[in-house]
């Protein structure tokens, strides 16, 4: 267990902030933006941070609202990620003023017990989770060279300690052919549209041989502009996602065919692009996981058991991209929506409600004690340590 005076000291220190902290997640909430225009929220999560002396870098990696606030200088470097961008129509239905708010918390609270437990403390302001990868291009511009654990939580229906996340890209395919009259001279045309139907049989009938773990989901963006005009030009979007990256690329390769297919069969030509870097798995750190299972019990929530987590239904983010490269951990702090799961609009209301602020206030408590008893526990310190050495070597 973390010591009664550090562990004592971050929780007051967040008690202390309640205010703050739940200003700031209705605030965020109330004005969604969508990824990389998150202007307003990160200059809010930026200035509850900068009033408590923390050392401000802005628009890192090129990214305007990309951040990182340092407090400390001990030699156990602690990343605390905040997401703060929203979804198109409905607003925070994934809760990321949440994160934001317990991760500007969590970093509050461990900058009182900084010089005390030897910790830098680096809050990470993270755009575009929802869309754009922004963690990637974080981890790309070197971001997070310096980090030895990555810690942030995610609201969801339930409590989760160690929860993970699929591998997942992204590709949006252009299909284009020649216009002409339905009626009158459709010999003429090249109908791009009967290539996105093709395609989209093919993968319907690919679904069937698909491992366990692999999904597929789409949608058709731009199909045509009139009913008696063979459509020159379509598009269409899809999302593959697997359990681990090896076997999403063999997913991409399987879905490849399948756009091709409505290449081939209709004569049209074709262009496959990716919309952002992938995202690969979540996997948690298993220490750092069962730690915070013990101070989700600690505060009176019940976790989903060990042997439940691996049947959950899992979506993915760029924080597995993390994960890779840096010890870490993502759990789900449950908020009471009415039954309604992330992505719902029900759930957008739910998280500026007060099982949302109780989830800020409670998720900066338990991220922060986690990271004390790491700082406090000698193998593990050293372990995360020694890694964070081998990865700078």
């Amino acid at each position: 267990m973390p010591s009664a005076t550090a562990s004592t000291s971050v929780e007051d220190a967040v008690h202390r902030r309640r205010g703050d902290l739940v200003e700031l997640s209705h605030a965020i909430h109330a004005e969604p933006e969508l990824a990389f225009a998150e202007y307003r929220s990160c200059a809010k999560t930026q200035a509850l941070v900068a009033e408590y002396g923390f050392e401000m870098t802005s628009a890192v990696g090129g990214l305007d609202t990309a951040f990182l606030a340092s407090y400390g200088s001990g030699p156990l470097v602690v990343g605390v990620c905040a997401e703060y961008d929203a979804l198109p129509d409905i607003g925070h239905a994934c809760g990321h003023n949440i994160i934001a708010a317990s991760a500007v918390g969590t970093a509050l609270a461990l900058a009182e017990v900084a010089d005390e437990l030897g910790l830098t403390v680096v809050l990470v302001g993270t755009p575009a989770e929802e869309a754009g990868g922004g963690k990637v291009l974080l981890l790309e511009a070197g971001a997070f060279d310096d980090i030895a654990v990555a810690v942030m939580l995610h609201p969801g229906p339930v409590d989760i300690a160690a929860a993970r996340s699929l591998a997942l890209s992204e590709v949006d395919v252009t299909y284009t052919g020649r216009e002409s009259h339905a009626a009158v001279a459709p010999h003429l045309g090249i109908n791009a549209g009967d290539a996105v139907t093709v395609a989209q049989v093919a993968i319907g009938l690919l679904r069937q041989q698909l491992a366990p773990g692999q999904m597929v989901h789409g949608i058709v963006t731009e199909g045509g502009v009139a009913t008696n005009v063979i459509p020159a030009r379509t598009r269409m979007r899809y999302t593959m996602r697997a359990a681990e990256s090896a076997a999403l690329h063999e997913l991409e390769d399987r879905m490849a065919g399948c756009f091709q297919a409505g290449a081939v069969a209709t004569g049209c030509g074709y262009e496959v692009t990716e919309t952002a870097p992938a995202y690969a798995e979540l996997t948690p750190d298993r220490w750092l996981a069962e730690a915070f299972r013990d101070e989700m019990e600690r505060v009176g929530r019940t976790p989903v058991p060990a042997e439940v987590e691996a049947a959950l239904p899992l979506g993915s983010t760029d924080m597995g991209n993390v994960t890779q490269v840096v010890p870490g951990i993502h759990p789900v702090v449950g908020i009471d929506a009415g039954g309604a799961s992330i992505h719902q609009s029900a759930f957008a209301g739910a998280a500026a409600g007060p099982s949302a602020d109780r989830a800020v206030v409670e998720g900066a408590i338990m991220l922060a004690r986690t990271v004390v008893r790491l700082a406090e526990t000698c193998s593990e310190r050293d372990r995360v340590l020694e890694r964070q050495e081998r990865r700078a070597s």
